[in-house]
């Protein structure tokens, strides 16, 4: 019959209640038995002593009242009568009763008579006296054998609480254990522990619920470990088959995954990465210590296998709705596009030198069929070659901006940086451009602050990005309008030179844009266009020159451009 857990520790407690009640039953048996044998000898023997005791005092003084003796050894003698009790006593006090019964009768001074009521009583004292020694020993042979039972009884309650004591608690406590080391190899995901306990208790059916949940466990992390090894080896796959080289990195900054081509630009094994700490890469590769550092953006050459090779670096954070869970950094080759670019660039640089001679040539020739030295012409044919010379003027103009753009775009860009003095620019582009303003009624207001410091720039440079600025701004102003041109030393160490005029201004999604190549306003009014590098030659001279241009304010009416030098002192 099997017990469950309730069932154990109710028959546990039992038992032990049985042991108590068995010991303190065969106490109680023993006292019990020694109780009655000394209330035995109390009544049966101790009494009768009294009784005989006093009756033998009484016959001391017989002679001096033999009346008072008589009565009270009467009184004395009929408890005796009655309480007899031991073989021999009962024929003994008879003869006691004749002798008495003859004292009485006769003369109370019968010493013959005296002397027999004497042996009479000692007869009874003597049988009294030995069942009262033998029922002493009968005691005390049952208290020896009470103290022995006793003693083997209590060790063996002792020795069966003490084996109980200790091993009954097991019988909770190991399952209990085992339990306990099987929820710990479960949260290590040892889902291949199982628990062996073989009771047919609650314990048993714990332990078949816990064995059933492992093995779920089990078969569902071999399952799924098996659909993310696939899904593992797939991104791997992946990534190892991009052009691009890749790096991973968790949210813990370990190297989470890198593929084969960013391995070869490292120079490392896949085992030298994967998994470590980021700092511990760094420390060991200038590269990767390199990609690393946030201020890296610009374009980099990599020698690889002695062939120069240029990257740029893109750094994607990977999110999981507010969580940050990763940076996955992506170098992108672009020797093949530098290489078309630095083609594009020569190319672009011969042919506007190719052209700008012939350009050049047919300027002059234009200018000599308007001289009349050369012959008379007619007001059509004028009006034909000052067209003609317009449309020259405006292919110099951009066989010039290219020439300028390929030299910014090759570094090519010869600079000769020295103290300037910012009125002696603003007075040359001013008056370059006088004719042009004059053209449509505009006038220049210039403001220069006193105490305004020189420029570090180069002057030929500085005046063409100026008069590029008052080209624009003639160009989009209205007829019989005004350019305002400012100077003054602004914080920093610098100086500020801006260009604002009244046009119809530049919208703010379009203040970084107009300083890219070949960009263009969308819907302008003006009825030219330009070719959408001046602004663009304008930066690369001013970032050469480690100064800055900008469009201050951007809106729907009117501009303002401003350029920041740094001072000479």
């Amino acid at each position: 019959m099997a017990f469950g857990i309730k069932g154990k520790i109710r028959l546990g407690t039992l038992f032990l209640f049985f042991l108590l009640v068995l010991s303190g039953g065969t106490s109680i048996f023993y006292f019990s038995l020694l109780k009655k044998d000394t209330q035995l000898i109390l009544k049966a023997n101790y009494e009768s002593l009294i009784y005989c005791h006093a009756m033998q005092q009484q016959l001391g003084n017989l002679k001096s009242n033999p009346d008072s003796v008589i009565k009270t050894f009467e009184e004395n003698l009929k408890l005796q009568e009655n309480n007899i009790t031991e073989p021999g006593e009962k024929e003994a006090t008879a003869n006691l009763r004749l002798h008495f019964e003859k004292l009485k009768a006769g003369s109370n001074t019968d010493t013959a008579l005296t002397l027999n009521i004497r042996n009479d009583l000692q007869q009874i004292l003597n049988l009294n006296m030995r069942a009262m020694k033998h029922k002493n020993t009968s005691a005390l042979n049952m208290a020896s054998k009470a103290t022995t039972w006793l003693t083997l009884i209590s060790v063996l309650v002792f020795i069966i609480a003490f084996i109980f004591s200790v091993n009954f608690p097991s019988v909770i406590s190991n399952p209990i254990s085992q339990l306990k080391e099987a929820v710990k190899e479960i949260a290590n995901k040892n889902y291949k522990h199982r628990i062996h306990i073989n009771n047919k208790d609650e314990f048993g059916d714990l332990a078949n619920a816990f064995n059933s949940l492992a093995q779920k466990l089990d078969e569902y992390e071999s399952s799924n470990l098996n659909k993310l090894m696939f899904e593992k080896a797939r991104a791997e796959a992946v990534i190892n088959s991009l052009k691009d080289a890749s790096i991973g990195i968790d949210q813990n900054n370990n190297i989470l995954f890198t593929n084969q081509q960013a391995l070869n630009l490292l120079g490392l094994k896949a085992t030298d990465i994967l998994g470590k700490p980021v700092n511990e890469v760094i420390s060991r590769n200038d590269l990767f210590r390199f990609l690393m550092e946030k201020n890296h953006s610009s374009p980099f050459k990599i020698v690889i296998d002695n062939k120069e090779s240029y990257f740029t670096k893109e750094t994607n954070t990977i999110t999981k709705g507010n969580e940050e869970l990763g940076v996955v950094i992506t170098l992108k080759n672009i020797t093949g596009y530098l290489e078309k670019d630095v083609a594009k660039t020569n190319f672009l640089a011969t042919i506007s030198h190719e052209l700008k001679t012939p350009l050049a040539s047919s300027d002059i020739g234009l200018k000599l069929l308007q001289n009349e030295k050369t012959g008379t012409i007619n007001p059509q044919q004028k009006e034909i070659i000052s067209d003609l010379q317009k449309d020259n003027q405006r292919l110099i103009k951009i066989v010039s901006e290219l020439l300028d753009l390929s030299q910014a775009e090759t570094g090519n860009i010869n600079l000769s940086i020295e103290p300037v003095n910012v009125r002696e620019v603003i007075e040359f582009a001013v008056n370059s451009m006088h004719q042009q303003a004059n053209d449509k009624q505009i006038a220049f207001e210039i403001a220069i602050e006193d105490h305004t410091k020189p420029i570090l720039a180069d002057k030929e440079k500085a005046i063409w990005v100026l008069i590029n600025l008052l080209s624009n701004a003639i160009r989009y102003s209205p007829t019989d309008d005004k350019i305002i041109i400012t100077a003054k030393n602004n914080n920093n160490s610098k100086v500020e030179i801006s260009v604002k005029d009244n046009g119809p201004g530049i919208q703010k999604e379009y203040a970084e844009k107009i300083f890219q190549r070949f960009f263009q306003v969308p819907n302008t009014l003006s009825l030219y266009k330009g070719t959408g590098l001046g602004l663009s030659i304008s930066k690369e001279f001013m970032t050469a020159m480690g100064g800055n241009i900008f469009l201050k304010n951007a809106g729907t009416t009117g501009s303002e451009f401003c350029l920041q030098y740094q001072s000479a002192s």
